[in-house]
């Protein structure tokens, strides 16, 4: 298979995945609010979702289409998609085993475990836990699911978009925070230039960014304080030529953006987010991305996998 998902492939993929996952809720706010006066700005709570984040989707979407054998599943993670891996494979009644770096959040790590994954960490980031993952794989025959680069990951993923035009169907831009691309090259696949798709990704991991100026994946840095979840190495080569095909291109965010929008998130929505899942939001209310006649802007808000809030008082 090679290219864009097409929509009967999402839409199998949505029946499939359905009785697992939730239908997760939008919120339309006036603009104003958020520094875009005149406009709205639509929310998809995507945070909402099993295990925090939308890697629920393309989790439970390879538990259910591959053969997994005794040995159960295996991933490489930031967090995010360790969590979804493991819950899923709690939910279908496969062992799990997660490798993340130590850069994920104890909150992430807590989460896994949780799940009953067996859980290991090493290595500064991602592209370390992949490698081990890999090891793993080779000596114990258990089945790998890739965070991104996959495309069981994108069907799940692109259920994502499908979903948010149903609930959305007027949206004139749609902003989406990149890591690897899964997430954004399974919804730039369903919308297929419908609407415009912009990736937004941390100045600290330009992955997507510098992909789309060399011509192809290429190695970026790898940090930020959305490490744990929008910082690979490279993004995926399965979603590249859909980026270059159907997505508008890309704005960078720096940190004190993401967590100016974290803030922002709290003080106005009482939402709370990950920096991953606010990174979306800091394009709009910082100025990187700005709009000229759109006038409905959605806004993926996609995981808040955090201990950024204590309770208590």
């Amino acid at each position: 298979m090679s290219g864009p998902l097409d929509e009967d492939q999402v839409r199998a993929a949505c029946a499939r995945i359905t009785p697992y996952i939730r239908r997760t809720p939008v919120l339309e706010v006036d603009g104003a609010d958020f520094g875009l006066r005149g406009r709205r700005i639509v929310f998809k709570l995507e945070f909402l979702q099993h295990a925090g984040s939308f890697k629920t989707r393309g989790a439970f979407n390879n538990m259910l289409t591959r053969e997994i054998g005794p040995a159960g599943v295996v991933a490489a993670s930031g967090g995010n998609h360790g969590a979804a891996v493991a819950y899923a494979a709690m939910t279908t009644k496969h062992p799990a085993t997660i490798f993340i770096p130590t850069v994920a959040s104890p909150a992430k790590m807590e989460q896994i475990r949780s799940y009953g994954a067996r859980l290991e960490v090493g290595g500064d980031r991602y592209d370390d836990a992949l490698r081990a993952s890999e090891a793993f794989v080779a000596q114990s025959k258990a089945t790998a699911v890739h965070a991104y680069d996959q495309y069981e990951t994108l069907q799940g993923q692109a259920t994502v978009g499908l979903e948010f035009e149903s609930q959305a169907p007027d949206l004139d831009a749609l902003l989406v925070a990149v890591g690897g691309g899964g997430l954004v090259g399974g919804i730039a696949s369903w919308y297929r230039g419908r609407v415009p798709v912009i990736g937004v990704e941390p100045e600290a991991a330009p992955t997507l960014t510098r992909a789309l100026a060399a011509g192809e994946p290429v190695d970026s840095p790898a940090g930020g304080v959305a490490a744990d979840s929008l910082a690979p190495k490279r993004v995926g080569t399965l979603m590249f030529p859909i980026a270059q095909r159907y997505m508008k291109g890309t704005v960078l965010v720096t940190d004190d953006a993401i967590r100016e929008a974290q803030q922002v998130l709290w003080k106005t929505l009482r939402i709370v987010a990950e920096p991953g899942g606010a990174a979306a939001l800091a394009a709009i209310i910082t100025g990187a991305w700005k709009p000229t006649s759109e006038k409905t802007i959605g806004v993926l808000l996609c995981g808040a996998n955090t201990t950024a809030v204590k309770f208590g008082s």
